[in-house]
């Protein structure tokens, strides 16, 4: 192992666990191939995963997994994530395709409706995956029939720590042209299906490209930043009839969300895929530092 470089560890044996999140791959945008823009951003996510200096238990992928919902498109998002050893767990954003992403992953778990929601045991946490997808509109859907399923999930056990993933945050953002509102149809009965579940310790999603942190039913929820490039953060309001000239998407790095579970809560870290200049090591030097710093916590 050369000089500098981190150990890899792995949770396993701890009472905690760590989950990579990426969302919004939106493999396909131009065309396709293994050149396109955002399936080299994804394969940098991917190199950037494959080199934490802890192994993610699981990798969550929440949502516009590709583009324009075509069979090769997830074909060469299958191909991207290969490298990576973890399981993936994937939701459905409003980009994708039911049918085509079923047939590119049927390992991947449907409700007797067809819907994309399905429950699965990472050991520390349970996770219970949404599908807000309602094909030729943008923005989210929750009918009665999901709720019920969500209900009916979390009725079967109120003590097991529970984190669900769904694509679109169910909030107003401060985003005006990217938001859902906080009196949709789809929002109260999500809200209603989650009421009374206080072992929800957290929630995330994807869809507005840009992380975010706010509540959602008295859950915290994070909202990771895209593999594909990343909105401009611009909070005035906007007017749908006149352009105003604003920025609206930017080239940033591609990014991802790392939730650490400790036993008692969800920490959520975002981070993007660039490889920083070090300005600092742990070495002989800052040793004391380190040292000091820790001996301030309890045994």
């Amino acid at each position: 192992m050369a000089a500098g470089t981190p150990r890899r560890l792995s949770g396993v044996g701890t009472r905690t666990m760590l989950l990579a999140q990426i969302t919004d791959t939106h493999i396909g945008f131009a065309g396709g191939g293994a050149d396109e823009p955002n399936r080299r951003r994804l394969d940098q996510l991917v190199a950037h995963i494959a080199r934490l200096d802890r192994a993610p238990d699981a990798l969550l992928v929440s949502g516009d997994l590709v583009d324009k919902g075509d069979a090769a498109s997830y074909r060469a998002l299958r191909q991207a994530l290969e490298p990576l050893a973890m399981p993936i767990h994937f939701c459905l954003g409003n980009h994708d395709d039911r049918a085509a992403f079923r047939a590119m992953f049927p390992e991947t778990e449907a409700d007797e409706d067809g819907f994309v929601q399905y429950a699965v045991d990472l050991g520390r946490l349970r996770l219970l995956v949404l599908d807000t997808l309602e094909e030729g509109r943008h923005g989210g859907s929750f009918c009665a029939r999901r709720a019920a399923w969500l209900s009916a999930r979390l009725a079967e056990d109120r003590t097991r720590p529970t984190l669900i993933m769904l694509h679109h945050p169910p909030f107003e953002t401060g985003i005006g042209w990217m938001t859902t509102h906080d009196d949709a149809p789809w929002v109260a009965r999500l809200r209603g299906a989650i009421a009374g579940a206080e072992n929800i310790v957290g929630m995330v999603a994807g869809h507005i490209h840009r992380p975010m942190v706010t509540g959602f039913g008295g859950a915290p929820f994070a909202v990771c930043p895209s593999a594909a490039p990343q909105l401009a953060l611009t909070l005035a309001p906007v007017d749908p009839s006149r352009p105003d000239d604003r920025a609206l998407i930017v080239d940033t790095p591609p990014a991802l969300a790392l939730h650490w579970w400790n036993g008692r809560s969800l920490v959520t870290h975002f981070a993007d895929a660039d490889v920083p200049a070090v300005l600092a090591r742990y070495d002989e030097k800052l040793r004391m530092m380190v040292r000091g710093i820790m001996a301030e916590r309890p045994a």
